[in-house]
C-alpha cells in the first residue's frame, strides 16, 4: 500500500487522537474531573485498539473503534453543552466530579492570563467544604469554559474524521478479504 492510503491516514488520525486524549486526561486529572477522566481512559484504550487493528489488518478492532467514535462524539457534544450551559445544564455543578468534591476545571484558575487571588472562607463554610478556600480569578484571556469547549470540539473533529476513515479502511479490508477468498479456479 502507498503512503497516502486510508490506512496510513487512519493511523495518523488515531495518533493525533491519542495525543489529544492524553493531553486532556492530564488536565482533567489536575482538576479532579472524574467523569471526563473515566471517559478519557476508555477513549485512550479504544483508540489504541483501533490503532492496533489498523496496523495489524484487524477489521473487527476497527469496528469497535468506529462504534466508540459515535459515543465519543456524543459525550463531547454533551461536554460542549455543559460548559455553554445549554438546556438547563450548569457548569457550576459538581456533575463532572460525580458530586464527590467541589473541584472544577483546572482551566478555571490556570487559564492563559488568569490571576488567582485566594480568599479564605468564613469558619462555618470551611467545615462544610473541607478546608478549601475560594479563589477569585481575574484577567483571563480566554474563559475556562471556552477552553473546555475548544478541547471538546477538537475531539469531535478528530472523531468524525476518524469515523469516516475507519469506515473506509473497514471496507477496503473486507474487499481485500473477499477478493482473496474468491480467487478463480485453474
Amino acid at each position: 500500500m502507498g503512503c497516502c492510503t486510508g490506512r496510513c491516514t487512519l493511523i495518523f488520525i488515531c495518533t493525533l487522537q491519542l495525543m489529544a486524549g492524553l493531553e486532556r486526561q492530564i488536565f482533567d486529572f489536575l482538576g479532579y474531573q472524574w467523569a471526563p477522566i473515566l471517559g478519557n481512559f476508555l477513549h485512550i484504550i479504544v483508540v489504541i485498539l483501533g490503532l492496533f487493528g489498523t496496523i495489524q489488518y484487524r477489521p473487527r478492532y476497527i469496528v469497535v473503534y468506529t462504534i466508540w467514535t459515535a459515543f465519543w462524539v456524543a459525550w463531547n457534544v454533551f461536554i460542549i453543552c455543559f460548559y455553554l450551559e445549554v438546556g438547563g445544564l450548569s457548569k457550576d455543578t459538581d456533575l463532572m466530579t460525580f458530586n464527590i468534591s467541589i473541584h472544577r476545571s483546572w482551566w478555571r484558575e490556570h487559564g492563559p492570563g488568569c490571576v488567582g487571588r485566594v480568599v479564605p472562607m468564613p469558619e462555618p463554610a470551611s467545615r462544610t467544604l473541607g478546608d478549601h478556600t475560594y479563589v477569585s480569578v481575574t484577567g483571563c484571556i480566554i474563559e475556562f469554559q471556552y477552553l473546555e469547549v475548544i478541547h471538546s470540539a477538537v475531539q469531535v473533529l478528530l472523531s468524525l474524521i476518524g469515523f469516516v476513515y475507519a469506515c473506509y479502511v473497514i471496507s477496503v479490508f473486507t474487499d481485500e478479504e473477499d477478493s482473496s477468498i474468491k480467487q478463480p479456479e485453474s
